[in-house]
């Protein structure tokens, strides 16, 4: 007949094939997370395949004097720019150098390509005003001061760090709109998301919450999305599929306008179990792609206690102070959370990405401790088999999965094997396999995986394969590739075998002598009715029995 691996009348099995639901469980419930993991810097959009992350490349150096972050990244005419400093920086992708185009009176706050009245123009942003650049000459507009960026109705809108809303049709010619009715200093974003009548509209990110933009009333109104004050409300928002996102630090709140209500749903990474601790940290940005929402993650620097009152100076950037977290970026799918890219530690924070397709590469470009990096984006979600061009991170990788306890923590198990199937494996190309018991944080290496097929690793060794007991397991595997970017280990399955045990439970074989027609002052059959009484009622009933002295070898109270 047919079998299957709960065929087995003693052992128990649990198989991962499948990490699509993503990272953020640090303890399984059951079979229903068996498709997540805790932390994993692998690609897990795969089912059935655990592949190194795509390779990330480090451009030139900026050649700007001293020592700034990347403020903006953007693109004209298929080529990317970027700001270091007051420095406006032109990418020359062939060459692999930063040129400098334009030297901005402040430092850059935002920055968007438009195409407006029939001509593609680049427009930065700096606080006190605005640089635009339409492929021949450079321009500036000092009327209104401008700190963040949106096209709509076929203008281009601006606000300042005051709340103050612009628009225009003629770059350099301004003219006022509405006032977000809070302090200043409170603006965080401007972008365009779905009304609930349908249509497009504005919408302004505050500390405060999210406000729309009454275009008729010239005004700003408030949202069935309404939050509490927090700092970090709206560094991250943007027009993604069928609803606008918004980041509140490391949550997001998905926000669905409907005919009749908003539909507000929290799937931050944060959703579950969370982050591990040097992973933790606020979103700085969202950027929509293809097949992912990719949310910026800043973890240099651990949240803080929130104030009363906010009180940012609107003219000064953004400073992160060198610390232990890592900077990262993730992707959201609609399924779950798939970490891209890990910064290496004590290094400033990420601090601003744009999603391109200059130089006709589809890629994500993001600045990180003062140098620009690139990732190829996929245009499809594709099979690692079918790719053979796909090019590989260099150097180890980690997949951690959260803590399996079959239910029962407070029970022991017996953990007897773990199998994984693996494929693309070679000296160079290994997995090492690792388990950790019990919520300890240190890890046992069972062995590395150096080549193809099914590898089984028995518990605690193979020269004593007499289980181990546990009452939570966790495994890790960690990827690694050598020269050849084009390559990568790939895990099919991982199969982990155990059995479910008792604590170990003695029992009591007695002989009641009811012979005698009289004891203790009870007849026999008053003897007979107590016995029955106490073995019907239910109820725990006192045992008490003395053991024996010593033995037959003369050991003294061996029982």
């Amino acid at each position: 007949g047919a079998s299957s691996k709960d065929t087995h009348p003693d052992i128990s099995a649990v198989v991962w094939n499948d990490f699509r639901g993503g990272i953020g469980v640090d303890i399984m419930d059951g079979v229903q997370d068996v498709n997540r993991a805790w932390w994993s810097e692998l690609q897990l959009r795969h089912k059935g395949q655990l592949v190194l992350p795509p390779l990330v490349t480090a451009t030139a150096v900026s050649g700007v004097s001293g020592a700034f972050d990347v403020d903006i990244i953007n693109e004209h005419q298929n080529v990317i720019y970027a700001a270091f400093g007051t420095d406006l920086r032109s990418y020359n992708s062939t060459t692999d150098a930063w040129a400098n185009v334009r030297t901005l009176n402040n430092r850059a706050t935002d920055a968007i390509n438009i195409f407006m009245g029939g001509t593609e123009y680049l427009v930065i942003a700096t606080t006190a005003e605005y640089d635009y650049y339409n492929g021949s000459a450079w321009a500036r507009s000092t009327s209104q001061k401008t700190k963040y960026l949106a096209f709509w109705d076929d203008r281009l809108w601006g606000i300042d760090a005051d709340g103050q809303l612009w628009w225009s049709t003629t770059l350099g010619t301004e003219i006022d709109d509405a006032q977000v009715p809070l302090p200043s200093g409170n603006i965080t974003n401007l972008f365009v998301g779905r009304a609930p009548s349908g249509d497009l509209i504005l919408y302004c990110g505050t500390t405060h919450g999210l406000f729309a933009h009454d275009h008729l009333n010239q005004r700003f109104t408030d949202t069935e999305l309404a939050l509490p004050l927090h700092p970090d409300n709206g560094l991250g928002a943007t027009r993604w599929r069928d609803a606008t996102y918004f980041s509140s630090g490391l949550p997001i709140h998905k926000y669905v306008n409907g005919a009749n209500a908003a539909v507000i749903t929290v799937m931050g990474p944060d959703r579950d179990h969370g982050l591990p601790t040097d992973r933790r940290g606020r979103i700085k940005q969202l950027l929509p792609s293809v097949n992912d929402m990719l949310a910026l993650v800043d973890a240099t620097s651990a949240p803080s206690a929130l104030s009363a009152h906010l009180t940012p100076s609107p003219s000064t950037s953004d400073v992160i102070a060198e610390d232990s977290g890592y900077s990262h970026i993730l992707g959201w799918d609609d399924m779950g959370w798939e970490s891209k890219w890990v910064s290496a530690a004590e290094t400033k924070a990420i601090t601003y990405g744009h999603v391109s397709n200059a130089y006709n590469s589809y890629r994500l470009w993001f600045g990180q401790n003062e140098i620009v990096y690139w990732m190829a984006l996929p245009r499809d979600v594709n099979n690692p088999d079918q790719l053979t061009s796909q090019t590989y991170h260099a150097g180890t990788r980690d997949h951690e999965l959260p803590w399996f306890d079959a239910g029962e923590s407070h029970i022991e198990k017996l953990a007897l094997r773990v199998s994984l199937e693996v494929t693309g494996a070679s000296s160079d190309e290994t997995v090492l396999v690792a388990y950790a018991l019990n919520n300890s944080s240190s890890f046992t290496t069972l062995g590395t995986i150096t080549s193809n097929g099914l590898t089984t690793y028995t518990f605690p060794d193979s020269s004593t394969p007499t289980g181990t007991l546990f009452r939570s397991i966790r495994f890790k595997l960690i990827l690694d590739r050598g020269s050849t970017t084009t390559n990568s280990p790939n895990v099919r399955q991982m199969e982990f075998h155990f059995m479910k045990t008792l604590p170990t439970r003695y029992a009591f074989t007695t002989t009641v002598d009811l012979r005698e027609s009289e004891h203790a002052g009870k007849s026999r059959e008053e003897m007979f009715e107590n016995l029955r009484s106490a073995v019907e009622s239910g109820t725990l009933v006192e045992f008490t029995f003395r053991g024996r002295a010593a033995d037959d070898a003369g050991n003294s109270n061996p029982y």
